[in-house]
């Protein structure tokens, strides 16, 4: 396990996932390579000292920090890739549309949908990798707000969080012919019905928006 400011980051181990839509009833085979994935999600203290700011609406160190944008994110990321002295991972544009992803950079980025998943699911098939109340936050045990990263089980392979507490920005286009540049949220956040709260379950955004159930984590690539 290594770390990216205070995160600790879990190598995720190769593997085959099937992703699949329940507006479309499309499913689809992704087959991935060892990577990186944050703990758990990037919180506001670990943000703010990358950034300089605190956008969330509920205020903690240790809460994951919402209210951030997927174009928000990506710049973290570049940000946090050189604070780190790091290759940044993404070429910016001026529209999220714009924006590149150098898959041979070795600086921070957001998990793709697919490894995002493979990391949820830590080798279970079922909805969840365990009984959702130990492991996630969500309307009916949240009270109605996030909270502290980590304070509820994690899965086999160490991650937290995964499922409730906010959901978690994907770096992929979710449907280009239908919905253009939104992108892929997923996980559940702490206003969620259990139902939301499973680990094939997708949401959409443009990527500019911003509310307070809405937060991310962040990976690298391993060293080829």
């Amino acid at each position: 396990m290594d770390t990216a400011g205070t995160i600790p980051m879990v190598t995720v181990p190769a593997g085959r996932v099937t992703l699949s839509d329940r507006r479309t009833q499309r499913s689809w085979d992704v087959d991935l390579s060892p990577y990186r994935l944050a703990a758990h999600p990037v919180t506001q203290e670990l943000y703010a000292k990358v950034t300089g700011e605190r956008p969330s609406s509920a205020r903690g160190e240790r809460l994951p920090v919402e209210g951030v944008s997927w174009l928000d994110a990506v710049r973290f990321c570049n940000a946090l890739s050189r604070q780190e002295g790091l290759a940044p991972a993404y070429r910016l544009g001026t529209a999220a549309e714009d924006t590149e992803w150098d898959g041979h950079a070795d600086g921070f980025r957001l998990p793709s949908e697919a490894e995002w998943e493979h990391a949820c699911r830590a080798g279970t098939d079922t909805a969840r990798y365990g009984e959702l109340d130990e492991i996630a936050w969500h309307r009916g045990n949240s009270g109605e707000r996030p909270h502290e990263v980590g304070g509820r089980r994690p899965n086999a392979w160490g991650l937290y969080d995964t499922l409730g507490n906010v959901w978690e920005w994907c770096w992929d286009v979710y449907d280009a012919e239908v919905y253009g540049s939104y992108r892929v949220l997923r996980g559940g956040g702490w206003f969620d019905e259990r139902w939301s709260c499973r680990a094939s379950v997708r949401r959409r955004s443009h990527p500019t928006f911003r509310i307070d159930d809405t937060g991310f984590r962040i990976a690298r690539s391993a060293p080829r």
